[in-house]
Protein backbone atom coordinates (compact mmCIF):
# COMPACT_ATOMS: atom_id res chain seq x y z
CA UNK A 1 0.00 0.00 0.00
CA UNK A 2 1.30 3.77 -0.74
CA UNK A 3 2.53 5.31 2.78
CA UNK A 4 0.64 9.20 2.33
CA UNK A 5 1.19 11.30 5.33
CA UNK A 6 -1.47 14.00 6.52
CA UNK A 7 0.13 17.22 8.07
CA UNK A 8 -3.26 18.65 10.25
CA UNK A 9 -1.70 21.93 10.99
CA UNK A 10 -0.78 22.94 7.56
CA UNK A 11 -3.59 21.43 6.42
CA UNK A 12 -1.89 19.39 3.89
CA UNK A 13 -0.81 15.49 2.32
CA UNK A 14 2.33 14.88 2.24
CA UNK A 15 3.07 11.68 -0.19
CA UNK A 16 6.41 9.54 -0.37
CA UNK A 17 9.21 9.94 -3.19
CA UNK A 18 6.88 8.48 -5.88
CA UNK A 19 10.69 8.01 -7.85
CA UNK A 20 10.32 4.22 -6.45
CA UNK A 21 7.01 2.98 -5.03
CA UNK A 22 7.16 0.34 -2.87
CA UNK A 23 3.52 -2.17 -2.01
CA UNK A 24 3.00 -4.85 -0.36
CA UNK A 25 -0.17 -7.38 -0.89
CA UNK A 26 -1.87 -10.47 -0.33
CA UNK A 27 -2.84 -12.50 -3.55
CA UNK A 28 -1.95 -16.26 -3.29
CA UNK A 29 1.57 -15.32 -1.15
CA UNK A 30 4.28 -12.60 -0.22
CA UNK A 31 5.34 -10.47 -3.51
CA UNK A 32 7.05 -7.18 -3.57
CA UNK A 33 7.27 -5.23 -6.63
CA UNK A 34 9.76 -2.43 -6.72
CA UNK A 35 10.14 -0.38 -10.18
CA UNK A 36 10.75 3.09 -11.81
CA UNK A 37 7.34 2.09 -13.78
CA UNK A 38 4.00 1.55 -12.50
CA UNK A 39 1.41 -0.03 -13.28
CA UNK A 40 -1.12 1.94 -14.51
CA UNK A 41 -4.22 0.45 -11.78
CA UNK A 42 -1.69 0.99 -8.94
CA UNK A 43 -1.38 4.22 -10.07
CA UNK A 44 -5.10 4.96 -10.11
CA UNK A 45 -5.47 3.99 -7.08
CA UNK A 46 -3.31 5.70 -5.36
CA UNK A 47 -4.27 9.11 -6.84
CA UNK A 48 -7.57 8.29 -5.46
CA UNK A 49 -6.42 7.80 -2.20
CA UNK A 50 -4.36 10.97 -2.33
CA UNK A 51 -7.65 13.12 -3.47
CA UNK A 52 -9.87 11.66 -0.74
CA UNK A 53 -7.44 12.72 2.01
CA UNK A 54 -7.03 16.40 0.53
CA UNK A 55 -10.63 16.28 0.23
CA UNK A 56 -11.14 15.60 3.83
CA UNK A 57 -8.21 17.32 5.44
CA UNK A 58 -10.50 20.65 5.99
CA UNK A 59 -14.17 20.35 4.75
CA UNK A 60 -15.34 23.40 4.34
CA UNK A 61 -12.87 26.26 4.52
CA UNK A 62 -11.82 28.53 2.31
CA UNK A 63 -8.59 31.19 1.16
CA UNK A 64 -8.52 34.17 3.67
CA UNK A 65 -9.37 37.30 1.53
CA UNK A 66 -6.77 39.82 0.85
CA UNK A 67 -6.42 43.09 3.46
CA UNK A 68 -6.48 46.36 2.12
CA UNK A 69 -3.06 48.21 3.16
CA UNK A 70 -3.77 50.60 6.21
CA UNK A 71 -3.74 54.31 5.62
CA UNK A 72 -0.73 56.02 5.49
CA UNK A 73 0.10 58.71 8.27
CA UNK A 74 0.34 62.62 6.65
CA UNK A 75 0.27 66.21 6.98
CA UNK A 76 -1.00 68.34 4.50
CA UNK A 77 -1.69 71.81 3.85
CA UNK A 78 -3.86 74.32 1.27
CA UNK A 79 -2.93 75.22 -1.71
CA UNK A 80 -3.40 79.07 -1.32
CA UNK A 81 -3.45 82.34 -3.66
CA UNK A 82 -1.87 85.32 -2.18
CA UNK A 83 0.39 88.67 -3.07
CA UNK A 84 4.56 87.66 -3.20
CA UNK A 85 7.13 90.70 -3.84
CA UNK A 86 9.17 90.26 -6.31
CA UNK A 87 12.47 90.78 -4.80
CA UNK A 88 16.41 90.34 -5.15
CA UNK A 89 18.33 89.29 -2.27
CA UNK A 90 21.84 89.43 -1.89
CA UNK A 91 24.49 91.06 0.64
CA UNK A 92 26.06 94.19 0.71
CA UNK A 93 27.93 96.80 2.82
CA UNK A 94 27.18 100.10 4.20
CA UNK A 95 28.93 103.30 3.30
CA UNK A 96 29.47 106.59 4.64
CA UNK A 97 27.48 109.19 2.56
CA UNK A 98 30.90 111.49 3.11
CA UNK A 99 34.02 110.61 4.70
CA UNK A 100 36.66 113.80 5.30
CA UNK A 101 40.29 113.49 5.83
CA UNK A 102 40.82 116.59 8.75
CA UNK A 103 44.15 117.20 7.93
CA UNK A 104 46.90 120.02 8.93
CA UNK A 105 47.77 123.11 6.18
CA UNK A 106 50.24 124.00 7.87
CA UNK A 107 53.21 123.31 10.70
CA UNK A 108 52.97 123.98 14.38
CA UNK A 109 52.21 123.02 17.74
CA UNK A 110 48.79 121.06 17.89
CA UNK A 111 47.82 123.59 21.25
CA UNK A 112 44.50 122.15 22.12
CA UNK A 113 42.00 119.68 20.65
CA UNK A 114 37.83 120.12 21.23
CA UNK A 115 36.44 117.33 20.87
CA UNK A 116 36.47 113.87 22.46
CA UNK A 117 36.97 110.45 20.20
CA UNK A 118 33.67 109.48 18.64
CA UNK A 119 31.96 112.54 19.43
CA UNK A 120 29.15 113.87 16.66
CA UNK A 121 29.61 117.34 15.67
CA UNK A 122 28.10 119.80 13.25
CA UNK A 123 29.66 121.60 10.33
CA UNK A 124 31.37 124.59 11.72
CA UNK A 125 32.25 123.39 15.16
CA UNK A 126 36.03 123.79 16.38
CA UNK A 127 37.95 120.82 16.33
CA UNK A 128 41.64 121.96 16.66
CA UNK A 129 43.62 125.01 17.54
CA UNK A 130 47.63 125.39 16.48
CA UNK A 131 49.54 128.08 18.11
CA UNK A 132 48.81 131.16 16.47
CA UNK A 133 51.92 133.18 17.20
CA UNK A 134 54.19 132.90 14.12
CA UNK A 135 51.39 133.37 11.69
CA UNK A 136 50.01 136.57 13.41
CA UNK A 137 53.62 137.99 13.55
CA UNK A 138 54.16 137.32 9.86
CA UNK A 139 50.24 138.88 9.78
CA UNK A 140 51.45 141.87 11.02
CA UNK A 141 54.81 142.19 9.16
CA UNK A 142 52.87 141.98 5.63
CA UNK A 143 50.74 144.46 7.33
CA UNK A 144 53.02 146.75 8.33
CA UNK A 145 54.63 146.81 4.74
CA UNK A 146 51.52 146.87 2.95
CA UNK A 147 51.21 150.66 5.15
CA UNK A 148 54.76 151.65 3.82
CA UNK A 149 54.15 151.20 0.24
CA UNK A 150 50.97 152.82 0.06
CA UNK A 151 52.75 155.77 1.32
CA UNK A 152 55.25 155.49 -1.14
CA UNK A 153 53.00 154.74 -4.29
CA UNK A 154 51.02 157.95 -2.60
CA UNK A 155 54.27 160.38 -2.41
CA UNK A 156 55.15 158.74 -6.07
CA UNK A 157 51.79 159.29 -7.33
CA UNK A 158 51.54 162.79 -6.65
CA UNK A 159 55.11 163.37 -8.15
CA UNK A 160 54.28 161.44 -11.36
CA UNK A 161 51.21 164.49 -11.32
CA UNK A 162 53.82 167.40 -11.15
CA UNK A 163 56.05 166.07 -13.31
CA UNK A 164 53.36 165.78 -16.23
CA UNK A 165 52.20 169.62 -15.37
CA UNK A 166 56.32 170.89 -15.62
CA UNK A 167 56.40 168.80 -18.91
CA UNK A 168 53.34 170.52 -20.62
CA UNK A 169 54.58 174.06 -19.51
CA UNK A 170 58.22 172.69 -21.30
CA UNK A 171 60.09 173.14 -18.06
CA UNK A 172 60.28 169.09 -17.03
CA UNK A 173 61.78 166.60 -20.65
CA UNK A 174 59.69 164.09 -21.37
CA UNK A 175 62.13 161.55 -19.64
CA UNK A 176 61.76 163.08 -16.36
CA UNK A 177 57.82 162.85 -16.99
CA UNK A 178 58.46 159.09 -18.08
CA UNK A 179 60.24 158.41 -14.96
CA UNK A 180 58.32 159.77 -12.27
CA UNK A 181 55.32 158.06 -14.11
CA UNK A 182 57.09 154.82 -14.16
CA UNK A 183 58.11 155.03 -9.95
CA UNK A 184 54.60 155.63 -9.01
CA UNK A 185 53.31 152.61 -11.02
CA UNK A 186 55.83 150.46 -9.96
CA UNK A 187 54.91 151.77 -6.07
CA UNK A 188 51.16 150.77 -7.11
CA UNK A 189 51.92 147.40 -8.31
CA UNK A 190 54.08 146.49 -4.92
CA UNK A 191 50.72 147.89 -2.91
CA UNK A 192 48.95 145.58 -4.94
CA UNK A 193 51.72 142.49 -3.59
CA UNK A 194 51.66 143.64 -0.07
CA UNK A 195 48.03 143.48 -0.04
CA UNK A 196 48.00 139.64 -1.30
CA UNK A 197 50.92 139.38 1.25
CA UNK A 198 48.49 140.66 3.78
CA UNK A 199 45.44 138.17 2.90
CA UNK A 200 48.12 135.26 2.32
CA UNK A 201 49.16 135.38 6.18
CA UNK A 202 45.52 135.99 7.42
CA UNK A 203 44.08 132.93 5.46
CA UNK A 204 47.58 131.05 7.09
CA UNK A 205 46.31 132.68 10.22
CA UNK A 206 42.89 131.26 9.72
CA UNK A 207 44.68 127.58 9.19
CA UNK A 208 45.36 127.78 12.93
CA UNK A 209 42.09 127.12 13.73
CA UNK A 210 40.06 123.83 12.35
CA UNK A 211 36.56 123.32 12.06
CA UNK A 212 34.68 120.38 10.86
CA UNK A 213 33.45 120.91 7.13
CA UNK A 214 30.36 118.78 7.80
CA UNK A 215 27.98 116.81 10.18
CA UNK A 216 29.33 113.64 11.32
CA UNK A 217 30.88 111.48 13.70
CA UNK A 218 34.48 111.92 14.49
CA UNK A 219 36.83 109.06 14.33
CA UNK A 220 40.38 108.16 15.77
CA UNK A 221 42.47 110.81 17.19
CA UNK A 222 45.54 110.26 15.44
CA UNK A 223 47.54 113.39 16.75
CA UNK A 224 47.37 114.77 20.58
CA UNK A 225 47.83 117.96 22.12
CA UNK A 226 51.60 119.20 22.70
CA UNK A 227 52.68 117.21 18.79
CA UNK A 228 54.43 119.01 16.11
CA UNK A 229 52.65 118.63 13.22
CA UNK A 230 53.16 119.66 9.53
CA UNK A 231 51.46 120.38 6.69
CA UNK A 232 49.18 117.56 5.14
CA UNK A 233 49.37 115.47 8.48
CA UNK A 234 45.86 113.65 9.21
CA UNK A 235 44.00 114.45 12.27
CA UNK A 236 40.94 112.83 12.57
CA UNK A 237 38.88 111.43 10.19
CA UNK A 238 34.67 112.59 10.22
CA UNK A 239 32.18 110.31 8.89
CA UNK A 240 28.82 111.49 7.58
CA UNK A 241 26.41 109.17 9.38
CA UNK A 242 22.94 110.34 7.92
CA UNK A 243 21.89 109.64 5.23
CA UNK A 244 24.21 106.62 4.68
CA UNK A 245 24.56 104.46 1.32
CA UNK A 246 24.44 100.61 1.08
CA UNK A 247 26.45 99.37 -1.60
CA UNK A 248 25.94 96.15 -3.13
CA UNK A 249 25.87 93.96 -6.37
CA UNK A 250 23.49 92.44 -8.21
CA UNK A 251 23.63 89.87 -11.20
CA UNK A 252 24.09 91.37 -14.56
CA UNK A 253 20.85 89.32 -15.69
CA UNK A 254 18.86 91.42 -12.99
CA UNK A 255 19.80 94.77 -14.53
CA UNK A 256 16.90 95.17 -16.91
CA UNK A 257 14.34 94.08 -14.58
CA UNK A 258 15.83 96.59 -11.95
CA UNK A 259 15.72 99.31 -15.17
CA UNK A 260 12.37 98.47 -15.93
CA UNK A 261 10.64 98.69 -12.83
CA UNK A 262 13.14 101.78 -11.35
CA UNK A 263 11.50 103.55 -14.52
CA UNK A 264 7.49 103.39 -13.27
CA UNK A 265 8.17 104.74 -9.42
CA UNK A 266 11.22 104.74 -6.98
CA UNK A 267 12.20 100.85 -6.08
CA UNK A 268 12.95 100.01 -2.03
CA UNK A 269 15.17 98.65 -0.63
CA UNK A 270 15.50 97.27 3.26
CA UNK A 271 18.87 96.10 4.68
CA UNK A 272 19.20 93.88 7.63
CA UNK A 273 22.12 93.45 10.27
CA UNK A 274 23.62 90.50 9.67
CA UNK A 275 23.30 88.58 12.95
CA UNK A 276 22.13 91.51 14.61
CA UNK A 277 18.70 92.13 16.59
CA UNK A 278 18.11 95.47 14.58
CA UNK A 279 14.52 95.60 12.82
CA UNK A 280 15.03 96.05 8.55
CA UNK A 281 15.39 99.66 7.65
CA UNK A 282 14.14 100.99 4.56
CA UNK A 283 15.63 103.10 2.07
CA UNK A 284 15.46 103.73 -1.73
CA UNK A 285 17.77 102.73 -4.68
CA UNK A 286 19.24 105.99 -6.06
CA UNK A 287 22.17 104.66 -7.96
CA UNK A 288 23.04 102.03 -10.76
CA UNK A 289 26.63 102.08 -11.59
CA UNK A 290 27.48 102.12 -15.14
CA UNK A 291 29.40 99.38 -16.12
CA UNK A 292 28.82 95.58 -16.00
CA UNK A 293 32.10 93.89 -13.73
CA UNK A 294 33.55 91.70 -16.61
CA UNK A 295 35.00 89.49 -14.24
CA UNK A 296 32.17 88.92 -11.85
CA UNK A 297 29.28 89.39 -14.27
CA UNK A 298 27.91 92.03 -11.62
CA UNK A 299 26.26 95.40 -11.25
CA UNK A 300 27.33 97.88 -8.49
CA UNK A 301 24.00 99.74 -6.85
CA UNK A 302 23.72 101.72 -4.10
CA UNK A 303 20.34 102.54 -1.85
CA UNK A 304 20.08 105.87 0.16
CA UNK A 305 19.27 105.33 3.84
CA UNK A 306 17.75 108.13 6.12
CA UNK A 307 19.56 106.86 8.66
CA UNK A 308 18.67 109.08 11.54
CA UNK A 309 18.32 106.52 14.11
CA UNK A 310 22.15 105.13 13.78
CA UNK A 311 20.62 101.53 12.74
CA UNK A 312 23.60 101.08 10.23
CA UNK A 313 27.14 101.64 10.12
CA UNK A 314 29.94 102.66 8.05
CA UNK A 315 31.24 98.96 6.78
CA UNK A 316 28.95 97.12 8.22
CA UNK A 317 27.89 93.93 6.44
CA UNK A 318 23.92 93.70 6.12
CA UNK A 319 21.28 91.52 4.17
CA UNK A 320 19.86 93.18 1.62
CA UNK A 321 16.20 92.84 -0.20
CA UNK A 322 15.78 94.89 -3.19
CA UNK A 323 11.66 94.92 -3.84
CA UNK A 324 10.74 95.39 -7.67
CA UNK A 325 7.36 94.92 -7.56
CA UNK A 326 4.40 92.50 -6.10
CA UNK A 327 3.04 89.89 -7.58
CA UNK A 328 -1.25 89.09 -6.59
CA UNK A 329 -3.20 86.00 -6.52
CA UNK A 330 0.26 83.91 -6.96
CA UNK A 331 -0.39 79.70 -5.55
CA UNK A 332 1.98 79.26 -2.72
CA UNK A 333 2.70 75.88 -0.95
CA UNK A 334 5.18 74.78 1.65
CA UNK A 335 8.49 74.17 -0.10
CA UNK A 336 8.64 71.00 1.30
CA UNK A 337 5.54 69.81 -0.17
CA UNK A 338 7.09 69.97 -3.72
CA UNK A 339 9.46 66.68 -4.51
CA UNK A 340 11.39 65.70 -7.30
CA UNK A 341 11.21 62.70 -9.41
CA UNK A 342 12.30 61.32 -13.00
CA UNK A 343 9.26 63.16 -14.67
CA UNK A 344 10.73 66.59 -12.74
CA UNK A 345 8.58 68.35 -10.41
CA UNK A 346 5.74 67.04 -8.24
CA UNK A 347 3.21 67.30 -5.39
CA UNK A 348 0.67 64.59 -4.08
CA UNK A 349 -2.86 66.00 -3.74
CA UNK A 350 -5.22 64.36 -1.72
CA UNK A 351 -8.76 63.95 -3.02
CA UNK A 352 -12.07 64.14 -1.55
CA UNK A 353 -11.50 59.71 -1.14
CA UNK A 354 -8.84 60.51 0.80
CA UNK A 355 -6.31 58.99 -2.21
CA UNK A 356 -3.06 60.66 -3.25
CA UNK A 357 -2.70 61.46 -6.84
CA UNK A 358 0.57 62.61 -8.25
CA UNK A 359 0.57 65.84 -9.84
CA UNK A 360 3.49 67.24 -11.94
CA UNK A 361 3.84 71.62 -11.26
CA UNK A 362 5.74 74.26 -12.31
CA UNK A 363 7.83 75.97 -9.59
CA UNK A 364 8.50 79.46 -10.48
CA UNK A 365 10.46 80.35 -7.34
CA UNK A 366 10.72 79.86 -3.65
CA UNK A 367 10.73 82.85 -1.44
CA UNK A 368 10.73 82.50 2.02
CA UNK A 369 10.27 78.94 2.45
CA UNK A 370 7.25 79.03 -0.24
CA UNK A 371 7.41 77.36 -3.40
CA UNK A 372 5.35 79.56 -6.41
CA UNK A 373 3.58 77.42 -8.46
CA UNK A 374 3.89 78.54 -11.68
CA UNK A 375 1.00 75.63 -13.15
CA UNK A 376 0.11 72.44 -12.17
CA UNK A 377 -2.39 73.21 -8.93
CA UNK A 378 -5.22 75.53 -7.76
CA UNK A 379 -5.71 77.48 -4.63
CA UNK A 380 -7.82 75.75 -2.20
CA UNK A 381 -6.02 71.78 -2.91
CA UNK A 382 -4.61 70.16 -0.65
CA UNK A 383 -1.36 68.69 -0.96
CA UNK A 384 0.98 66.49 1.15
CA UNK A 385 3.53 67.74 3.28
CA UNK A 386 5.34 64.93 4.91
CA UNK A 387 5.32 61.53 4.58
CA UNK A 388 5.50 60.91 0.76
CA UNK A 389 8.85 58.08 1.10
CA UNK A 390 5.35 55.44 1.78
CA UNK A 391 3.19 57.28 -0.94
CA UNK A 392 2.09 55.63 -4.12
CA UNK A 393 -0.27 56.88 -7.04
CA UNK A 394 -4.21 56.16 -5.11
CA UNK A 395 -2.47 55.61 -2.01
CA UNK A 396 -5.29 56.14 0.74
CA UNK A 397 -3.55 58.40 3.80
CA UNK A 398 -4.77 59.79 7.16
CA UNK A 399 -4.63 63.19 7.73
CA UNK A 400 -2.75 63.70 11.39
CA UNK A 401 -3.11 67.52 10.85
CA UNK A 402 -4.80 69.83 8.41
CA UNK A 403 -3.98 73.36 8.42
CA UNK A 404 -3.97 76.38 5.57
CA UNK A 405 -0.82 77.64 4.45
CA UNK A 406 -0.46 81.08 6.19
CA UNK A 407 0.32 84.17 4.55
CA UNK A 408 3.54 85.38 3.33
CA UNK A 409 5.41 87.98 4.81
CA UNK A 410 4.76 91.28 2.90
CA UNK A 411 7.37 93.83 1.93
CA UNK A 412 7.04 97.02 4.02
Amino acid sequence: MTYAYFNSELGRTNLTTPAIVKMTFQSGGNRTMASGRKPQRWCVVAAGAVACLLSCSNPGRKAPPAKSPAPVAVRVERAAATTVPLMIQTFGYVEAYSTVQVRAQIEGVLEQVHFREGQDVKKGDLLFTIDPRPYQAALAQAQANLTRDRVQADNARKNAERAEALFKRGIASEEERDQARSQAEALEAAVRADEAAVENAQVRLSYCTIRSPLDGRTGNLRVHAGNLVRNNDVLVVIVQMSPIYVGFAIPEQDLPLVRKYMAESPLKVHATAIGGLSRPVAGVLTFVDNTVDATLGTVTLKATFDNADRALWPGQFVEVSLLLTEERDRIVVPAHAVQTGQIGQYVFVVGEDSRVSSRTVTVSRVFENQAIIENGLAAGETVVTDGHLRLTQGSRVRVRNEATSPPLTRAQ
